[in-house]
């Protein structure tokens, strides 16, 4: 069967999502991948996110340097400040996710809209993800990553593949306030976190009036939509996010980097390679470029890699068993990070203390780290999986 590698070789097939109507189970299951991380936590049928004590990966290993890894220890939590991103031009407005001025001199007035994107190598080439202020890829049953593609100042016309929603999304999208969240299905103990916690539901089932399904695409990957037909069906969703970072044209002092190397799964062998004529990465898995639907290559002026300690149910996923990835992101939660910008990187530390608090990322000596004006891609990584940066 067509899907992710599982355990001991067997393939299982990708979830099919409903096409029409109320979609709020799936059932259609995948066997549990490959081993993610090195430790797991059992958490109660229904409840949010459990506080589980976040790896600390080994540092990135850069090519060429004697630079010697990162050891684990005890984990220092560290309030996020609740700074205002930094105005880069005089322009007026900034968007909050981008620190860039806002189109038209002034930020939309409506609320940041998470949509979740299929990155399974049939779904490829998505569309509309480089209209997004920030990317978030998350890692999923399998061995197989998904993105939450959060679209604020801007539109995307058609984005997609849509595809059903994970309970580490609550923890991803917590710190934005009261976000969309559109998704096609989940399991029944997602939907219903999803629905007690303060992120706005949207389930793009509902609403068949907005899904497309373009020509030459195949379920499940053919459901696709519009940012602006989502927000039109919601339009008491007016309050804009908050900043979740703050932004400097002068970067922190780092190492110069021409590469970052994510090897997600063999599904997801992600490279970011730096583009120094353009100033920012590009995205790759290994040598083939990331290019969306339109021809465009994903590309971001930040990457972020987020170690994170995932851990394992207690919900099925799909018929052959696989359990739900999750991962501690917001409960007196810390851990490793690397940001990388302007060609460096930029060693330091994550935390992050409530759902509702940005998640704060600081140097090792506890400064805070601001980006680059400009998109961002968050790359949640889970601890046993090493990241290699090359000079």
């Amino acid at each position: 069967m067509d899907g992710p590698t599982a355990a001991h070789g067997v393939r299982s097939a990708p979830e099919r999502p409903h096409r029409a109507g109320s979609v709020r189970r799936r059932g259609r299951m995948r066997r549990a991948g490959r081993s993610w991380a090195l430790t797991a936590c059992a958490v109660l049928a229904g409840s949010l996110l459990s506080a589980c004590t976040p790896g600390l990966p080994s540092s990135v290993t850069r090519i060429g340097t004697s630079g010697t890894p990162g050891t684990s220890g005890a984990v220092t939590t560290t309030t996020a400040g609740s700074a205002v991103a930094a105005a880069t031009s005089t322009s007026g407005a900034v968007c909050p996710l981008t620190g860039l001025p806002a189109p038209g001199g002034a930020v939309p007035h409506r609320s940041a809209m998470a949509v979740k994107v299929d990155n399974y190598p049939t779904a490829r080439p998505q569309t509309g993800l480089t209209a997004a202020d920030v990317v978030f890829e998350e890692p999923v049953e399998g061995g197989v990553t998904r993105y939450v593609a959060v679209f604020q100042c801007h539109t995307a016309p058609t984005v997609g593949p849509v595809r059903s929603a994970r309970n580490i999304d609550i923890g991803i999208l917590g710190q934005l306030g009261s976000p969309l969240l559109v998704h096609v299905g989940g399991i029944q103990p997602v939907i219903d976190n999803i629905v007690a916690s303060p992120i706005n539901d949207f389930e793009l089932g509902d609403y068949t009036s907005i899904m497309r399904h373009p020509a030459g695409r195949s379920a499940p990957y053919d459901t696709y939509t519009s940012t602006a037909a989502v927000w039109h069906m919601r339009p008491t969703a007016t309050t804009p996010p908050a900043p979740l970072f703050t932004y400097s044209n002068a970067a922190p002092a780092g190492a110069p980097v021409s590469s970052i190397s994510i090897p997600f799964s063999f599904y997801s062998p992600v490279v970011w390679t730096w583009n120094r004529s353009k100033r920012d990465f590009l995205r790759s898995f290994n040598s083939t470029p990331d290019v969306l639907s339109n021809g465009a290559q994903n590309r971001a002026q930040n990457v972020i890699v987020q170690y994170v300690n995932v851990y394992y149910g207690p919900w099925v996923e799909n018929t052959q068993g696989a359990l739900e990835v999750q991962a501690n992101l917001f409960t007196n939660a810390s851990g490793t990070a690397i940001v990388f910008r302007n060609g460096e990187e930029i060693p330091g530390r994550w935390s992050r203390s409530t759902l509702a608090q940005p998640t704060s990322f600081t140097t090792t000596a506890g400064t805070p780290i601001s980006l680059d004006p400009g998109r961002t891609w968050v790359e949640l990584v889970p601890s046993a999986i090493h990241v290699t940066a090359t000079p």
